[in-house]
Protein backbone atom coordinates (compact mmCIF):
# COMPACT_ATOMS: atom_id res chain seq x y z
CA UNK A 1 0.00 0.00 0.00
CA UNK A 2 1.18 3.53 -0.65
CA UNK A 3 1.05 6.59 1.63
CA UNK A 4 -2.46 7.48 0.51
CA UNK A 5 -3.81 4.15 1.74
CA UNK A 6 -2.19 4.56 5.18
CA UNK A 7 -3.52 8.08 5.89
CA UNK A 8 -6.21 9.69 3.75
CA UNK A 9 -5.41 13.09 5.27
CA UNK A 10 -1.84 13.00 4.00
CA UNK A 11 -1.11 15.03 0.86
CA UNK A 12 -4.08 17.37 1.49
CA UNK A 13 -2.02 19.93 3.40
CA UNK A 14 -3.64 19.13 6.77
CA UNK A 15 -1.56 19.33 9.94
CA UNK A 16 -2.23 16.54 12.50
CA UNK A 17 -3.11 17.47 16.05
CA UNK A 18 -1.01 16.86 19.15
CA UNK A 19 0.44 13.41 19.84
CA UNK A 20 -0.93 10.98 22.42
CA UNK A 21 1.41 12.27 25.12
CA UNK A 22 0.39 15.92 24.55
CA UNK A 23 3.61 16.86 22.71
CA UNK A 24 4.05 18.17 19.30
CA UNK A 25 2.98 15.94 16.46
CA UNK A 26 5.77 14.36 14.46
CA UNK A 27 6.64 15.57 11.00
CA UNK A 28 4.64 13.96 8.28
CA UNK A 29 5.49 13.86 4.64
CA UNK A 30 2.66 14.04 2.14
CA UNK A 31 2.48 13.83 -1.58
CA UNK A 32 2.15 17.59 -2.03
CA UNK A 33 4.80 18.83 0.48
CA UNK A 34 6.04 18.83 4.04
CA UNK A 35 4.40 20.86 6.83
CA UNK A 36 5.92 21.79 10.19
CA UNK A 37 4.09 23.38 13.03
CA UNK A 38 5.58 26.54 14.58
CA UNK A 39 4.81 29.21 17.10
CA UNK A 40 4.28 32.84 15.97
CA UNK A 41 5.14 35.93 17.90
CA UNK A 42 1.68 36.38 19.33
CA UNK A 43 0.10 33.09 18.46
CA UNK A 44 0.56 29.63 17.01
CA UNK A 45 0.52 29.00 13.30
CA UNK A 46 1.64 26.53 10.67
CA UNK A 47 4.70 26.68 8.47
CA UNK A 48 3.68 25.13 5.18
CA UNK A 49 6.04 24.72 2.28
CA UNK A 50 5.18 27.39 -0.39
CA UNK A 51 3.63 29.82 2.14
CA UNK A 52 4.77 31.08 5.55
CA UNK A 53 1.64 32.03 7.43
CA UNK A 54 1.75 33.25 11.02
CA UNK A 55 -1.36 33.97 13.04
CA UNK A 56 -1.44 37.42 14.54
CA UNK A 57 -3.42 36.51 17.66
CA UNK A 58 -4.95 33.09 17.00
CA UNK A 59 -3.97 29.56 16.07
CA UNK A 60 -3.06 28.44 12.56
CA UNK A 61 -5.71 26.38 10.73
CA UNK A 62 -5.12 22.88 9.41
CA UNK A 63 -5.23 24.00 5.77
CA UNK A 64 -2.18 26.35 6.17
CA UNK A 65 -4.15 29.60 6.52
CA UNK A 66 -4.11 31.86 9.58
CA UNK A 67 -7.21 32.73 11.53
CA UNK A 68 -7.25 35.69 13.92
CA UNK A 69 -7.34 39.45 14.27
CA UNK A 70 -4.65 41.92 13.20
CA UNK A 71 -3.78 44.49 15.84
CA UNK A 72 -3.15 47.91 14.22
CA UNK A 73 -0.20 49.98 15.43
CA UNK A 74 -1.11 53.30 17.12
CA UNK A 75 -1.17 56.20 14.60
CA UNK A 76 1.02 59.32 15.02
CA UNK A 77 -0.77 62.56 16.02
CA UNK A 78 -1.67 64.95 13.17
CA UNK A 79 0.85 67.82 12.75
CA UNK A 80 -0.26 71.24 13.95
CA UNK A 81 -1.21 73.68 11.13
CA UNK A 82 1.46 76.24 10.25
CA UNK A 83 0.69 79.85 11.26
CA UNK A 84 -0.49 82.15 8.47
CA UNK A 85 1.83 84.91 7.32
CA UNK A 86 1.64 87.96 5.07
CA UNK A 87 -1.73 89.08 3.76
CA UNK A 88 -3.31 85.76 4.79
CA UNK A 89 -2.69 86.64 8.45
CA UNK A 90 -4.86 89.77 8.19
CA UNK A 91 -8.52 89.90 8.99
CA UNK A 92 -10.93 89.76 6.02
CA UNK A 93 -11.55 93.50 6.16
CA UNK A 94 -7.84 94.34 5.95
CA UNK A 95 -7.34 91.72 3.24
CA UNK A 96 -9.93 93.49 1.10
CA UNK A 97 -8.19 96.82 1.76
CA UNK A 98 -4.82 95.39 0.77
CA UNK A 99 -6.24 93.94 -2.46
CA UNK A 100 -7.87 97.28 -3.35
CA UNK A 101 -4.61 99.17 -2.66
CA UNK A 102 -2.60 96.77 -4.83
CA UNK A 103 -5.16 97.10 -7.62
CA UNK A 104 -4.96 100.91 -7.51
CA UNK A 105 -1.14 100.83 -7.62
CA UNK A 106 -1.20 98.38 -10.54
CA UNK A 107 -3.62 100.58 -12.50
CA UNK A 108 -1.51 103.70 -11.80
CA UNK A 109 1.71 101.97 -12.94
CA UNK A 110 0.07 100.69 -16.12
CA UNK A 111 -1.35 104.15 -16.90
CA UNK A 112 2.06 105.79 -16.34
CA UNK A 113 3.86 103.29 -18.57
CA UNK A 114 1.22 103.73 -21.25
CA UNK A 115 1.55 107.53 -21.25
CA UNK A 116 5.35 107.39 -21.35
CA UNK A 117 5.16 104.90 -24.24
CA UNK A 118 2.87 107.24 -26.16
CA UNK A 119 5.31 110.09 -25.49
CA UNK A 120 8.30 108.29 -27.00
CA UNK A 121 6.38 106.43 -29.73
CA UNK A 122 6.11 107.82 -33.27
CA UNK A 123 3.18 110.04 -34.05
CA UNK A 124 -0.07 108.06 -34.22
CA UNK A 125 -3.82 108.49 -33.86
CA UNK A 126 -3.76 108.49 -30.04
CA UNK A 127 -0.99 111.06 -29.76
CA UNK A 128 -2.71 113.31 -32.28
CA UNK A 129 -5.98 113.25 -30.31
CA UNK A 130 -4.58 113.20 -26.77
CA UNK A 131 -1.08 114.65 -27.20
CA UNK A 132 -1.79 117.56 -24.83
CA UNK A 133 -2.82 115.21 -22.00
CA UNK A 134 0.26 113.06 -22.57
CA UNK A 135 2.58 116.10 -22.44
CA UNK A 136 0.93 117.40 -19.26
CA UNK A 137 1.68 114.11 -17.54
CA UNK A 138 5.21 113.56 -18.88
CA UNK A 139 6.69 117.07 -18.65
CA UNK A 140 8.88 117.97 -16.94
CA UNK A 141 9.45 115.16 -14.42
CA UNK A 142 9.22 112.16 -16.77
CA UNK A 143 10.72 113.59 -19.95
CA UNK A 144 12.60 111.03 -22.03
CA UNK A 145 15.73 111.92 -23.95
CA UNK A 146 17.06 109.69 -26.74
CA UNK A 147 20.17 111.71 -27.64
CA UNK A 148 22.39 108.84 -26.54
CA UNK A 149 21.83 107.17 -29.91
CA UNK A 150 21.60 110.37 -31.97
CA UNK A 151 23.25 109.95 -35.38
CA UNK A 152 24.58 113.51 -35.13
CA UNK A 153 26.19 114.04 -31.70
CA UNK A 154 26.81 117.55 -30.43
CA UNK A 155 29.89 119.18 -31.93
CA UNK A 156 29.83 122.39 -29.93
CA UNK A 157 30.87 123.56 -26.50
CA UNK A 158 28.21 125.68 -24.82
CA UNK A 159 29.15 127.81 -21.84
CA UNK A 160 26.24 129.28 -19.82
CA UNK A 161 26.92 132.40 -17.79
CA UNK A 162 24.81 134.61 -15.51
CA UNK A 163 25.04 137.97 -13.79
CA UNK A 164 22.76 139.85 -11.43
CA UNK A 165 21.52 143.29 -10.40
CA UNK A 166 21.75 143.54 -6.63
CA UNK A 167 19.97 145.94 -4.32
CA UNK A 168 22.57 146.97 -1.78
CA UNK A 169 22.07 147.68 1.89
CA UNK A 170 22.44 151.45 1.36
CA UNK A 171 19.63 151.51 -1.24
CA UNK A 172 21.82 151.48 -4.33
CA UNK A 173 21.96 149.09 -7.29
CA UNK A 174 25.06 147.32 -8.46
CA UNK A 175 25.66 144.84 -11.28
CA UNK A 176 27.83 141.82 -10.69
CA UNK A 177 30.27 140.37 -13.14
CA UNK A 178 29.56 137.28 -15.23
CA UNK A 179 29.65 133.95 -13.40
CA UNK A 180 30.58 131.05 -15.68
CA UNK A 181 28.23 128.36 -14.36
CA UNK A 182 29.35 125.75 -16.91
CA UNK A 183 32.98 126.20 -15.88
CA UNK A 184 32.01 125.72 -12.22
CA UNK A 185 30.30 122.45 -13.07
CA UNK A 186 33.29 121.35 -15.15
CA UNK A 187 35.68 121.93 -12.28
CA UNK A 188 33.43 119.95 -9.92
CA UNK A 189 33.29 117.01 -12.36
CA UNK A 190 36.93 116.89 -13.44
CA UNK A 191 38.84 114.14 -11.64
CA UNK A 192 35.76 113.00 -9.72
CA UNK A 193 35.08 109.26 -10.27
CA UNK A 194 31.47 109.67 -9.04
CA UNK A 195 30.35 113.17 -10.08
CA UNK A 196 27.02 114.54 -8.97
CA UNK A 197 24.11 114.04 -11.35
CA UNK A 198 23.09 117.65 -10.64
CA UNK A 199 26.50 118.97 -11.63
CA UNK A 200 26.44 116.98 -14.86
CA UNK A 201 22.92 117.60 -16.09
CA UNK A 202 20.95 120.30 -14.25
CA UNK A 203 22.30 123.37 -16.05
CA UNK A 204 22.80 121.63 -19.39
CA UNK A 205 19.27 120.22 -19.49
CA UNK A 206 17.76 123.52 -18.32
CA UNK A 207 19.50 125.43 -21.12
CA UNK A 208 18.49 122.84 -23.74
CA UNK A 209 14.92 123.11 -22.41
CA UNK A 210 15.00 126.90 -22.82
CA UNK A 211 16.44 126.85 -26.34
CA UNK A 212 13.89 124.26 -27.50
CA UNK A 213 10.92 126.30 -26.24
CA UNK A 214 11.91 129.80 -27.46
CA UNK A 215 12.12 131.35 -30.90
CA UNK A 216 15.06 133.21 -32.39
CA UNK A 217 13.99 136.40 -30.60
CA UNK A 218 13.96 134.68 -27.19
CA UNK A 219 10.17 134.72 -26.93
CA UNK A 220 8.57 131.71 -25.16
CA UNK A 221 6.54 129.31 -27.26
CA UNK A 222 3.60 128.10 -25.20
CA UNK A 223 3.43 127.26 -21.52
CA UNK A 224 6.61 125.19 -21.56
CA UNK A 225 8.59 128.24 -22.64
CA UNK A 226 7.47 130.19 -19.57
CA UNK A 227 8.20 127.16 -17.41
CA UNK A 228 11.77 126.98 -18.75
CA UNK A 229 12.34 130.64 -17.83
CA UNK A 230 11.16 130.03 -14.27
CA UNK A 231 13.47 127.04 -14.03
CA UNK A 232 16.50 129.09 -15.18
CA UNK A 233 15.70 131.95 -12.78
CA UNK A 234 15.67 129.53 -9.83
CA UNK A 235 18.96 127.95 -10.91
CA UNK A 236 20.51 131.42 -11.18
CA UNK A 237 19.42 132.36 -7.66
CA UNK A 238 20.81 129.11 -6.23
CA UNK A 239 24.17 129.54 -7.98
CA UNK A 240 24.45 133.25 -7.11
CA UNK A 241 23.70 132.52 -3.48
CA UNK A 242 26.38 129.82 -3.52
CA UNK A 243 28.86 132.42 -4.77
CA UNK A 244 27.58 135.06 -2.30
CA UNK A 245 26.97 137.45 -5.18
CA UNK A 246 24.54 139.69 -3.27
CA UNK A 247 26.95 140.36 -0.41
CA UNK A 248 26.03 141.39 3.14
CA UNK A 249 22.52 142.84 3.27
CA UNK A 250 22.08 142.70 -0.51
CA UNK A 251 19.13 141.28 -2.46
CA UNK A 252 19.21 139.96 -6.03
CA UNK A 253 16.53 141.79 -8.01
CA UNK A 254 17.19 140.78 -11.62
CA UNK A 255 19.30 138.21 -13.46
CA UNK A 256 20.58 137.94 -17.00
CA UNK A 257 21.83 134.89 -18.88
CA UNK A 258 24.10 134.59 -21.86
CA UNK A 259 25.62 131.63 -23.69
CA UNK A 260 28.94 131.37 -25.44
CA UNK A 261 29.06 128.66 -28.11
CA UNK A 262 32.25 127.50 -29.81
CA UNK A 263 32.65 124.73 -32.39
CA UNK A 264 34.70 121.67 -31.55
CA UNK A 265 37.75 121.52 -33.80
CA UNK A 266 37.49 118.60 -36.25
CA UNK A 267 40.34 116.08 -36.57
CA UNK A 268 43.11 116.98 -38.95
CA UNK A 269 42.45 114.02 -41.25
CA UNK A 270 38.80 114.96 -41.90
CA UNK A 271 39.50 118.04 -44.02
CA UNK A 272 36.45 119.76 -42.49
CA UNK A 273 36.63 123.50 -41.89
CA UNK A 274 34.66 125.18 -39.12
CA UNK A 275 34.71 128.66 -37.67
CA UNK A 276 36.59 129.06 -34.41
CA UNK A 277 34.82 132.30 -33.56
CA UNK A 278 32.45 132.00 -30.59
CA UNK A 279 28.78 132.86 -30.88
CA UNK A 280 27.26 134.81 -28.00
CA UNK A 281 23.54 134.76 -27.18
CA UNK A 282 22.50 137.29 -24.54
CA UNK A 283 19.04 137.10 -22.98
CA UNK A 284 17.06 140.04 -21.58
CA UNK A 285 16.99 140.84 -17.88
CA UNK A 286 14.51 138.83 -15.84
CA UNK A 287 12.97 139.97 -12.57
CA UNK A 288 13.22 137.45 -9.72
CA UNK A 289 10.75 139.16 -7.39
CA UNK A 290 8.42 136.13 -7.52
CA UNK A 291 11.25 133.80 -6.54
CA UNK A 292 12.61 136.06 -3.76
CA UNK A 293 9.18 136.69 -2.24
CA UNK A 294 8.89 140.27 -3.51
CA UNK A 295 12.09 141.49 -1.88
CA UNK A 296 13.15 144.90 -3.17
CA UNK A 297 15.89 147.45 -2.72
CA UNK A 298 14.02 149.07 0.14
CA UNK A 299 13.79 145.76 1.95
CA UNK A 300 17.48 145.19 1.38
CA UNK A 301 18.29 148.62 2.81
CA UNK A 302 16.14 147.94 5.86
CA UNK A 303 17.85 144.61 6.39
CA UNK A 304 21.27 146.22 6.10
CA UNK A 305 20.35 148.98 8.54
CA UNK A 306 19.02 146.45 11.04
CA UNK A 307 22.28 144.51 10.72
CA UNK A 308 24.35 147.62 11.37
CA UNK A 309 22.27 148.55 14.42
CA UNK A 310 22.60 145.01 15.77
CA UNK A 311 26.36 145.12 15.30
CA UNK A 312 26.60 148.51 17.08
CA UNK A 313 24.55 147.21 20.00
Amino acid sequence: MDAYDKDPAAGQGQVPGPGPDGGAAPEETGASGTGTTGTGTTGTGANVTGANVTGATGTGATDGSAVGETVAAPSAPAPAPEPRTGVAALSPRYQIGAVVALAVVAVAVCAHLGLVFLHVAPSNTLTKQHGAAVDEWVFPEFEQNWKLFAPNPLQQNVSVQVRAEVGTADGGIRTTGWYDLSAEDGRAIAGNPLPSHTRQNELRRAWDFFVATHDSEDRPVGLRGSLSETYLRRIALLRLDRNDAAGPGGVVERVQYRSRTTNVAPPSWSGEKVSGRPTVRELPWWSVAAETGGASTGAAGAAGAAGREGGAA
